[in-house]
């Protein structure tokens, strides 16, 4: 369906960071949604560098990447702007020594000039909250409860694009 607004198209790694049943998402301070922690992927890069450089920038945490998750085709409306955003989804764990590992959070990150609140989250607890995209919470609760699936290609598109 065309959108009336151009399009900014970007590329985005994001990481599935799971530790005992919970799964690490942030938020820009103010905003009232939640989303897996990573970020756009530069020209030449692959998708495990922009994930392994994002979470370094933005929270000073070193992480592994893993294996692909999901592949996530996300048409959404963001401060006025009008994104199709091709999100590549991939398994990561902290590295020995993390923050992540040795404190419950929540942790404060950085994105430029604008704070960010990373969190953990266990299945329970992502019934109550906004995660963006839409569809993620009952995947991410799926993900939790049943381990890693089958890569999956989703095609999500908020209501009225």
């Amino acid at each position: 369906m065309p959108h009336p607004s151009p399009l900014r198209v970007r590329q985005r790694a994001a990481a599935l960071i799971q530790s005992e049943g919970r799964v690490l998402l942030h938020r820009v301070v103010g905003d009232a949604f939640w989303a897996l922690p990573g970020g756009g992927i530069d020209a030449g890069e692959t998708a495990a560098q922009a994930l392994v450089r994002e979470l370094q920038e933005e929270l000073g945490q070193p992480v592994e990447p893993g294996p692909l998750a999901c592949v996530v085709e996300n048409f959404f409306t963001y401060a006025g702007t009008a994104y199709h955003e091709i999100g590549l989804y991939l398994h990561a764990i902290p590295l020995p020594g993390s923050l992540l590992l040795s404190r419950p959070g929540p942790y404060a990150g950085v994105e430029g000039s604008r704070a960010l609140e990373f969190a953990w989250f266990g299945p329970d607890e992502l019934e109550g909250i906004d995660v963006r995209p839409a569809f993620l919470a009952a995947h991410l609760r799926h993900w939790l409860v049943h381990g890693r699936a089958e890569v999956v290609h989703i095609v999500h598109r908020d209501p009225g694009f």
